[in-house]
């Protein structure tokens, strides 16, 4: 598997236009799209995102701690409550930077034996941030805590958006090499094959076709 970047996240929330105009209001995002099943919101189409699916409510945290959102220039690391259960970790960083995904916090029961398997799925190892593990993918971390993420049917998480250059290259990877095919999925403006990777995390290895735009 050959991701480029960490595209976006994806969550199930009961009210995603509430919660868009929470994170909204907090950072420099914008809502960049809107369909009747989701609410997209991030800096701009092609940096990191947040993507908010329409679900029941309540949510259970489950297996997602937080996410960082990288933010150039901030004085210190500071936390939001973004509603329904999502944590949202603003990270300091240089002034070239952009403001978009940085990082995603997983619970984990074995953070070593986590990193190693995403390995498998694309990403690199990185080094540690204090003592927890983690792995890389285009300058953006998954952080892997300690701890056994309670069982639920009702899930925050969704899934993780990777970024990929030829969706049809990542399916016959995935056949290849049996791993789980959750879906595929070809849309008006991408094309996507989602597996389930390491710890039961879904991930969507995603292709943006010629005609990918939004405003």
């Amino acid at each position: 598997m050959r991701p480029e970047k960490l595209d976006h996240v994806a969550l199930f929330v009961s009210d995603p236009d509430r919660v868009a105009a929470m994170v909204c209001a907090r950072l420099p995002f914008r809502v960049l799209e809107r369909t009747d099943e989701f609410v997209l919101v991030g800096r701009s189409p092609e940096l990191g995102k947040v993507t908010l699916f329409h679900a029941p409510g309540p949510r259970d945290r489950g297996a997602l701690l937080h996410i960082g959102i990288g933010v150039p220039c901030a004085a210190a690391a500071t936390s939001l409550d973004a509603g329904e259960g999502l944590a949202v970790e603003l990270v300091p960083t240089s002034a070239e930077g952009h403001v978009e995904l940085k990082h995603v916090g997983l619970l984990v029961p074995d953070p070593g034996a986590s990193a190693r398997a995403w390995l498998d799925f694309g990403f690199e190892m990185a080094s540690r941030a204090g003592r927890v593990e983690r792995v890389q993918l285009g300058g953006a971390f998954v952080e892997f805590h300690p701890g056994d993420p309670p069982g639920t049917d009702r899930p925050l998480l969704n899934h993780l958006g990777l970024r990929v250059e030829s969706a049809e290259d990542h399916i016959e990877e995935a056949e290849r090499r049996g791993l789980e095919i959750a879906d595929v999925v070809d849309a008006p403006n991408t094309y996507a094959v989602f597996v389930w990777g390491p710890d039961r995390i879904k991930l969507e290895y995603v292709e943006h076709k010629p005609t990918f735009a939004l405003t």
